[in-house]
């Protein structure tokens, strides 16, 4: 079993920047894919950026340039820096990693971004 424990979401003005963690811990030989994933009231879930274990990123268009995820390989922890912060950017944010072959979730961690 693989537990996930986000933090450092909260509430910031239009403008403002937050950085999120997320550490996987737990029964882990290794993580591949690490990843983030934003859900607002009364939307789906969709995808904000990844990173596999190589480094390599992928980011939804629309966030590219204002986010950066990157991950401490060696701590199980990845990271969402959050710079230019909108109101549209207000959701619940969730880790994904992938421990082939399952994938595990956190419990998510709110950004509120005010106007």
């Amino acid at each position: 079993q693989v537990q996930l424990v986000e933090s450092g979401g909260g509430l910031v003005q239009a403008g403002g920047s937050l950085r999120l963690s997320c550490v996987a811990s737990g029964h882990i030989f290794s993580i591949n894919d690490m990843g983030w994933y934003r859900q607002a009231p009364g939307k789906q879930r969709e995808l904000v950026a990844t990173i596999t274990r190589g480094g390599f990123t992928n980011y939804a268009d629309s966030l590219k340039g204002r986010f950066t995820i990157s991950r401490a390989t060696v701590k199980n922890t990845v990271y969402l820096q959050m710079n230019s912060l909108k109101p549209e950017d207000t959701a619940a944010y969730y880790c994904n990693v992938d421990v082939g072959p399952f994938d595990y979730w956190g419990q998510g961690t709110q950004v509120t971004v005010s106007s």
